[in-house]
């Protein structure tokens, strides 16, 4: 099977292993010689550990901490301040202090009971408002400004009819894919294999080069099926990864973590929490004279990828609009709380929920339909971006918006849920739209200095050809896209190509599965080292051809002034949601989603919808369902029902339309997809939640008791 048009679906290739319940997971694995292990965590916020008394032992169960790692005790990710285990100070509750191991579960958990830990307890930050307040230097973890001279928008505000003043809050969201964290080190006298459920094969693999202080052929690291990652499992599995790997070099076993869901949810990163401040001139007629934005993101206990988190968050500050006279800064601070990480949209959905909502808000002072307002201020082809860098390629933003208009009838909807509300005492309708762009691949020149992807085809005797790449399918589709990119570039059979699990020992380093870049960065690769080996084929003959990344010729990044062009490309996407809201209990009822999407050229259109369908019920969960609270420290849902991700009974059949728009650099013109389709979710909610109570807000999630608390409010203050 191989269509003429790439974009036509194939059957996935697994999904037959995957249907059949045959594809073995991380915890469905027995090694030889294996343990299990299970840490002791802090029950502390913040302090320092005055002594440890161990329980005895029973043969053949040993305790694991930092006096055995080889090599430094942190977690290689970007800064040294994540420790394998807490040795000294303690910072958040939940941190692994030390681990037991031996071979059965229910007696690992009767050990955790008996450890005695003396604390010496420290005054905690618990929450970013604490951390803002207090502005101590210890509490910034990052920080990065840029846009137009604030001496230069003062003067500018001088002159202007009014300034608004807003500030807007995002919660915590938790990843809950299906399959929860887990590690296995399989022990071998002459290296160590490290199989689990990750997206970065190569970040835990340096991760485990640093803590085992060892040689690069002493360290394996293997992709086993993934059951969801939504960057949940990007940076936090390097740390899991260092606790088996030191514990196996330890013991001399193989040693198996395994979480299950309350552990999870309670210990593993979160989508920061964030505060967006506004300020904004406006002329008489409301029409934008310049804005300010500050973000802060609770980055938790340690920086982990925080900084990064940021940089996407500025880069989005202004939305898919010109705003003259821009200025953007933004800073992640410490709490004494869970550390925060990589998520799906990776600082994005925080900036977009925030913009959307202000510019929805600014409508209202301009008594102007909020897609109408937004409308004028839409970037186009050939406009700087608020980096200083360019909009190169076509957009098509106006057109997908003229289309929602029509194929969701929105002004006879907002006519008609205008008379329902008036006629209707308990129940409210309303329509919402929101606008959102995605940049595709690492920030900047990161691709080019940092990422250096690399990647390998291997043409066996049989002439069948083997994807050597270390890019992780966790369930987004990627075992089949890239198969079929180079399938199709060859002009072989989709069956005669293949994606073995992905392992260090066999692969070269692609580059992690995050950014939206796998498909239009890696898949590029793919396409042009098929189209060598095409060029260089021998029937019968082993061949194998190896491609490195070449950066596009931009605007240069930098870093230290936030200015070029921060991305290659961007996809763009466009959202209307339909709401009810019963008023006497505060609960919202989707009635209808549509969504448009640009995303260059569509590799698999199956595909492509299961990303915009579980996209979109992710980033509307984000806007109105998913509430997760931390209460001095300790993460109060632990549970899926206690945390209330939507079930099929909250969710709508979602109407999608993409249009296409070739990108020159993806392969057969495709862009980043993933990513996009959460964005728009939340700030169209709300804004639809907003239409239906005629009022304003500003947070999500808007939950039953947010709304309940504002119309009582509102009651109060009419009466």
């Amino acid at each position: 099977m191989n269509p003429k048009d790439i974009s036509i679906s194939v059957p996935k290739k697994d999904h037959k292993g995957k249907v059949s319940g045959q594809l073995p997971y991380i915890s469905d694995i027995k090694a030889a010689n294996m343990v299990y292990g299970v840490l002791v965590r802090s029950p502390i916020a913040y302090g320092k550990i005055i002594s440890i008394q161990l329980p005895n032992l029973p043969d053949g169960y040993e305790a694991v901490g930092a006096e055995h790692i080889p090599g430094p005790n942190y977690v290689k990710i970007i800064k040294e301040d994540q420790p394998i285990f807490a040795n000294e100070w303690v910072n958040y509750i939940g941190e692994p202090i030390l681990m037991f191991v031996g071979e059965e579960l229910e007696v690992l958990y009767s050990l955790l009971k008996e450890v005695d830990i003396e604390f010496e307890e420290h005054q905690a930050i618990y929450t970013l408002d604490e951390a803002i307040a207090q502005k101590s230097a210890a509490s910034y973890l990052a920080s990065y400004e840029f846009g137009e001279s604030l001496a230069s928008i003062s003067a500018i505000e001088g002159k202007a009819d009014q300034i608004i003043e807003e500030e807007y809050d995002t919660g915590y969201q938790e990843h809950v894919y299906l399959e929860p964290q887990g590690m296995l080190a399989i022990y071998k006298d002459d290296e160590i294999i490290v199989q689990g459920s990750m997206q970065c094969l190569y970040y835990i693999k340096n991760a485990l080069l640093s803590a085992l202080a060892c040689s690069n052929d002493e360290v394996r690291v293997v992709q086993s099926t993934t059951g969801g990652g939504f960057g949940g499992k990007e940076d936090y599995p390097s740390m899991m990864a260092c606790h088996v790997a030191v514990a196996a070099k330890t013991v001399k076993k193989s040693v198996m973590l395994v979480f299950d869901r309350s552990e999870d949810m309670l210990v593993t990163t979160k989508r920061h929490p964030a505060k967006l401040k506004y300020r904004t001139a406006l002329d008489k007629e409301g029409t934008i004279l310049s804005m300010c934005v500050e973000i802060y993101l609770d980055g938790g206990a340690n920086t982990g990828l925080s900084a990064v988190v940021l940089q996407r968050a500025l880069i989005n500050s202004a939305g898919v609009y010109k705003i003259p006279h821009f200025h953007a800064k933004g800073y992640v601070l410490k709490t004494n709380t869970v550390p925060n990480g990589a998520f799906r949209g990776f600082g994005a959905p925080q900036s977009f929920a925030g913009i959307e909502s202000h510019m929805g808000h600014l409508s209202k002072l301009a008594k102007i339909d909020h897609l109408e307002y937004k409308r004028k201020y839409l970037v186009k082809q050939g406009d700087p971006t608020i980096t200083k860098g360019e909009f190169r390629d076509p957009i098509l933003m106006e057109e997908m918006i003229q289309d929602l208009l029509f194929t969701s009838n929105y002004q006879k909807k907002k006519a008609d849920f205008q008379r329902f509300n008036q006629q209707n005492q308990r129940y409210k309708k309303g329509i919402g739209a929101s606008l959102f762009l995605h940049g595709c691949g690492f920030t900047g020149s990161g691709e080019r200095d940092h990422i250096k992807a690399t990647v390998k085809l291997v043409k066996s005797k049989d002439d069948g050809v083997a994807l050597k790449i270390s890019n992780s399918d966790m369930g987004q589709g990627i075992l089949t896209t890239l198969c079929k990119i180079v399938a199709k570039e060859l002009e072989l059979p989709y069956e005669e190509i293949s994606y073995p699990d992905p392992d260090t020992k066999e692969v070269p380093d692609s580059g992690p599965t995050v950014a939206s870049r796998t498909t239009m960065i890696v898949g590029k690769l793919l396409e042009r080292a098929a189209k060598k080996l095409k060029a260089q084929w021998q029937p019968g003959v082993e061949q194998e051809i190896v491609e490195h990344y070449v950066h596009r010729e931009m605007i240069p990044w930098d870093e230290k002034t936030f200015t070029g062009d921060a991305y290659p490309a961007y996809s763009w996407g466009a959202n209307i949601v339909e709401v009810e809201v019963d008023t006497l209990t505060g609960n919202v009822k989707l009635e209808k989603v549509s969504g448009n999407f640009e995303v260059g050229k569509v590799i698999d259109e199956r595909i492509l919808k299961g990303q915009i369908d579980g996209g979109l019920a992710q980033g509307l969960a984000y806007g109105y369902l998913e509430k997760m609270t931390s209460k001095r420290g300790s993460i109060q849902q632990k549970s899926i029902s206690d945390y209330g991700p939507p079930t099929s009974l909250d969710v709508v059949a979602i109407e999608s339309k993409v249009f296409e728009n070739p990108y020159d650099d993806g392969p057969y013109g495709a862009k980043g997809a993933g990513e996009l389709t959460l964005i728009g979710g939340a700030p169209a909610v709300q804004a639809a939640i907003e239409d239906a109570l005629q009022t304003s807000f500003q947070q999500i999630p808007i939950t039953p008791e947010v709304i309940m608390n504002r119309l009582w409010m509102e009651a109060g203050e009419e009466e």
